[in-house]
């Protein structure tokens, strides 16, 4: 299985940025892994709310091939403990699926569209975070799964 991260806009924090790096290196042992960057949209002050959500949406599902599987990072989606997250990614896994895309929307969310199209919504928790260090958390947290799929000792219980 393939795993896919798509996010808007660039991270501008350097010290995420490494540590983005770092979990995404440790990650290609264990899985094939691509961060793909939709760059931010020029003059959204011209634009609503909505439009600003459709535009970014027609990008995000412009990158999603028509047998990837697609799960949002939402706040109102399911939230896992990280074993059970490592047993979320085994079952998709044994599904036989090719490719697995999380998506970080842009600062409003997703379009109406790009709700229709995912296949499930994964909630990292009921707290906010800035889109960058949602980056970090969910490479992290997929390093995380694979090293309790393997029983490796990077996660105590």
């Amino acid at each position: 299985m393939n795993i896919r991260l798509i996010a808007i806009g660039k991270t501008d924090n350097k010290s995420l940025q490494t540590l983005i790096d770092d979990y995404t290196k440790r990650l290609s042992f264990y899985v094939k892994f691509d961060l793909e960057i939709i760059p931010d949209i020029k003059n959204v002050k011209n634009l609503s709310e909505a439009q600003q959500k459709k535009k970014e949406g027609e990008l995000i599902l412009s990158k999603i091939g028509p047998t990837d599987q697609l799960i949002l990072l939402d706040e109102n989606g399911k939230t896992f403990s990280s074993v059970g997250f490592s047993d979320f990614l085994q079952k998709k896994m044994n599904a036989g699926i090719k490719t697995l895309v999380f998506v970080i929307g842009g600062p409003y969310g997703f379009s109406e569209t790009v709700y229709q199209k995912a296949q499930g919504k994964v909630s990292l928790s009921e707290m906010t975070f800035s889109h960058q260090m949602v980056r970090l958390f969910i490479i992290e947290q997929i390093y995380r799964g694979f090293t309790i799929l393997r029983n490796e000792p990077y996660h105590h219980q």
